[in-house]
């Protein structure tokens, strides 16, 4: 996707939504929409991270994925983060990879 049209991109996807007691909806409070956006960041640089990626925020629109050698793509919202992690990296990218998740286990200790 090219920038402009991250920037004029559709409606909010689900993954945007904050939680709240009881309830799985968009926050009502920008500030808390921002701070789970930057929550869910964090997360799958985690994961990413076992792939010598990470993934940044832009505009609070769409995401900037970025390899180690320096390849960047912009992501339109997390559900096609894979996909885009899997042709940059041109290997499988599997965030349930036995190897990946006793790492992130062990970081959690």
């Amino acid at each position: 996707m090219c920038a402009l049209c991250g920037v004029l991109g559709g409606a909010d996807h689900w993954t945007d939504a904050a939680a709240r007691p009881g309830v799985f909806t968009y926050a009502a409070d920008p500030l808390e929409r921002r701070r789970e956006r930057a929550r869910r960041i964090a997360a799958a640089n985690r994961v990413l991270g076992h792939y010598q990626m990470k993934v940044s925020d832009w505009q609070g629109t769409s995401f900037i994925l970025s390899t180690a050698t320096g390849k960047t793509e912009m992501v339109e919202n997390l559900s096609h983060l894979w996909s885009v992690a899997e042709r940059l990296s041109g290997r499988t990218c599997d965030p349930l990879d036995p190897t990946l998740l006793l790492r992130l286990d062990a970081a959690h200790d």
